[in-house]
């Protein structure tokens, strides 16, 4: 075996620093789908829809705004692979499980990884500041509502006036509270990171 292809196979061929991004990222991946499970956790059921009050939305846009595109992502993607398998972590009042990212509000879950991913891609591009934070939140959190809203009426068949009524209207305030803390959360972050660097 030549020197060369002996040296391909050792676990130190692999470059120092990208095996620490590697697992950099993973980390975030994983702390960033816990973040999305606690906050899915916070919770109010509301009578008149199957859609309830959580703080999951409020995470996407956090996330969207701190990590990478791809990072983002995929902690969205791990928080619903461990939603599918049974893990404890899709609001405690549906099914919970496969049936929950089926069944009514599957459409908001399903739209995290490419919201969030979203965000990130806009935000990056941009001078990182307050307004374009929150105008990056506003445009994923509306991505969120326009996805729930359309698989809610494509599951339970109701009139686009009984789907506005449940899974967009009520929540256009508690959203908005979201997209600005998170925008101000976020922006302050990078504001403290220019000062350090």
């Amino acid at each position: 075996m030549s020197k060369e292809f002996s040296a391909s196979l050792s676990p130190t061929a692999i470059p120092a620093s990208g095996a620490s991004v590697w697992l950099r990222n993973t980390g975030l991946v994983v702390a960033g789908s816990a973040v999305v499970a606690v906050c899915a956790h916070v919770s109010i059921p509301l009578y008149f829809t199957p859609v309830p009050l959580t703080l999951q939305p409020f995470a996407v846009l956090l996330l969207g705004l701190l990590l990478a595109p791809e990072v983002a992502a995929g902690a969205l993607a791990a928080y619903l692979a461990e939603g599918a398998m049974g893990l404890p972590v899709f609001t405690p009042h549906p099914l919970g499980g496969l049936a929950q990212l089926l069944g009514p509000t599957g459409g908001y879950l399903l739209s995290y990884p490419p919201v969030a991913a979203l965000i990130s891609f806009l935000w990056r591009r941009s001078r990182r500041g307050f307004s374009t934070a929150l105008a990056s939140a506003a445009l994923g959190n509306l991505t969120i509502l326009a996805a729930g809203s359309l698989w809610l009426g494509l599951v339970t068949h109701a009139s686009a006036q009984i789907v506005l009524t449940q899974a967009v209207i009520p929540f256009l305030p508690g959203d908005a509270l979201k997209v600005a803390a998170a925008a101000a959360l976020a922006s302050g972050a990078q504001r403290l990171r220019r000062r350090v660097a």
